[in-house]
């Protein structure tokens, strides 16, 4: 019985690889999903002066969607926002994460702004609360303050039009 087990051990690794192998590495279960989002108040970019509170945000669904003017796959997400944003389905709030913030106002000077406020975490530590792994990444935060969806890498059209979208209730 003993003679099997080495064989019993690779056809169960082979088994875990070959089921790996069809998982999108983009779609990495995140825990907070279902969870309530973790507090942030940080500053507005455009404004330091001011706040970006997510408890002001209660009572109202928002995308929250995490980008840097240093991102290069921010910059191929950043017209799907844009036009997100412009067909006013939801409220999109940016988290501009660890740069600097001139840098990031002639980026959206230059690519367009598509958020109702820009929350500043300029030492990454929001973003280590939300699990971000890299930017760009989404969140689905509903109007009770629990996130719903996470998307890693760049929202796409579809990405809204079959994950977004229904979970708020808008059919495209």
């Amino acid at each position: 019985m003993m003679r099997y087990l080495p064989i019993a051990v690779f056809i169960a690794l082979a088994v875990l690889l070959f089921v790996g192998l069809g998982l999108d590495p983009k779609q990495v279960p995140s825990p907070l999903i279902d969870k309530p989002a973790p507090p942030f108040n940080l500053p507005e970019l455009r404004d330091p002066t001011q706040r970006v509170d997510n408890k002001a945000l209660l009572g109202t669904p928002y995308l929250l969607n995490v980008w840097g003017s240093w991102c290069p796959a921010c910059r191929d997400e950043h017209p799907v926002v844009v036009e997100f944003a412009r067909r006013h389905h939801l409220t999109v709030i940016g988290l501009n994460w660890k740069d600097d913030p001139a840098t990031a106002m002639q980026w959206l000077q230059r690519f367009g702004d598509p958020y109702s406020a820009i929350a500043v975490d300029a030492d990454g530590r929001t973003a280590i609360d939300y699990g971000v792994y890299g930017a760009p990444e989404t969140f689905l935060i509903d109007a009770q303050g629990i996130i719903r969806y996470k998307k890693i890498g760049p929202l796409t059209p579809d990405d809204f039009e079959r994950e977004v979208l229904p979970r708020i209730g808008v059919k495209s």
